[in-house]
């Protein structure tokens, strides 16, 4: 049984309290039902909540009449990554069917037993099927998100359907053939929106590698010390997020916080720091976050877009194609992905460390 630790500040031990967490192999989901009514000292961000909240509307895109639309469709998407940096998507696709489906199974794993999910529980960033709240080592100057995660990695769109629990195997083996059909349109509309040509991101393979991220947000006894998700940008190429209809995502937008409301049968397009890496600051990757809540439950589930096995250790800058004065150095996505997470308990962008 996990106890919070309420003893006064020269005797709190933050580190054996995050073992202590992590040792349950519950998660979130599991102090939520062990009855706390404090939350572990590890979650507490003071971040102000409510602070320059702005009702502005993100961009939806309607896919629907691509090929008749496709030149007005392409230049919706180069506004919105140049000025938003998110949009949301209708008629993309991929049916309302999956992406239901996606979401109750992202519910089911979640909603096992303690014991039904132990054997996934990881901190192991190289896992390829993990269920964790805490990936990597968390630092004590950033706070733990109030949430938990279950993610595979198909790499080169490959990954053993036996190695995923088979309460939501189905679920997430048809909804990655669908994200990677959509993966294709999306890369050749963004290529198109640089102006390079509508195969280029495809034939690069920048985004040839998915993690899908199923994540679960329990109610929260204290939200106001807590958020859901920490505010970040996403170290990918892109990232595609459906969500239930409970509300709480937000995109940092000059200098105001803006919500994004579910939209029934839409898809989030967020694009990635790698990606203005190597588009040269064209388009934006912006921080994000998801605010607790006190009651109910919210579900989303994340494909994060990235390049192929064969491509992550090459050197990359801002492509040559574009013809612009380059503002970052080479880097491979390895390294750009290791900076992120040794950087993100510091509050900076990892595209600061590759500025030329």
């Amino acid at each position: 049984m996990y106890s919070v630790n309420m003893g006064n500040d020269g005797d709190y031990d933050w580190e054996k309290e995050v073992e202590e967490f992590e040792k349950t192999k519950a998660g979130v989901k599991g102090l939520v039902d062990s009855g706390v009514v404090k939350i572990p000292r590890f979650f507490i961000d003071q971040s102000e909540k409510s602070s320059n909240v702005a009702q502005l509307q993100i961009p939806v895109i309607d896919f629907q009449e691509l090929k008749t639309r496709r030149m007005e469709i392409v230049e919706e998407i180069r506004k919105a990554s140049e000025i938003w940096g998110f949009f949301q998507m209708v008629n993309h696709g991929v049916p309302m069917s999956a992406m239901d489906a996606i979401l109750e199974g992202t519910r089911k794993f979640h909603e096992q037993t303690k014991e039904s999910k132990m054997e996934y529980y990881s901190t192991d960033m190289m896992r390829k099927v993990k269920f964790y709240t805490i990936l990597g080592t968390l630092q004590k100057s950033h706070a733990a998100s109030w949430r938990d995660a279950f993610s595979c990695t198909f790499t080169d769109d490959m990954l053993d359907p036996a190695a995923i629990p088979p309460v939501c195997r189905n679920e997430i083996a048809k909804y990655m053939k669908f994200m990677m059909k959509l993966r294709d349109t999306l890369s050749d509309l963004l290529s198109e929106a640089l102006g390079l040509s509508r195969d280029f991101l495809r034939n690069k393979q920048f985004l040839k590698s998915e993690s899908l991220s199923c994540l679960y947000y329990p109610a929260c006894p204290e939200p106001e010390k807590t958020f859901g998700t920490e505010k970040h940008a996403d170290p990918t190429i892109l990232t595609v997020l459906v969500q239930d209809d409970t509300g709480g995502l937000q995109i940092h937008h000059e200098n105001y916080w803006v919500d994004v409301p579910p939209i029934k049968g839409a898809l989030i397009a967020n694009i990635g720091s790698f990606m203005q890496l190597i588009s040269n600051d064209k388009f934006k990757s912006v921080e994000h976050r998801v605010l607790a809540r006190s009651i109910g439950t919210r579900v989303s589930s994340a494909c994060f877009f990235y390049p192929s096995s064969d491509q992550i250790l090459k050197p990359y800058g801002p492509l040559k194609e574009l013809e612009t004065p380059p503002v970052y150095r080479e880097v491979s996505y390895l390294e750009f992905v290791t900076c992120h997470q040794k950087k993100l308990s510091e509050g900076t962008s990892t595209l600061v460390h590759f500025k030329i």
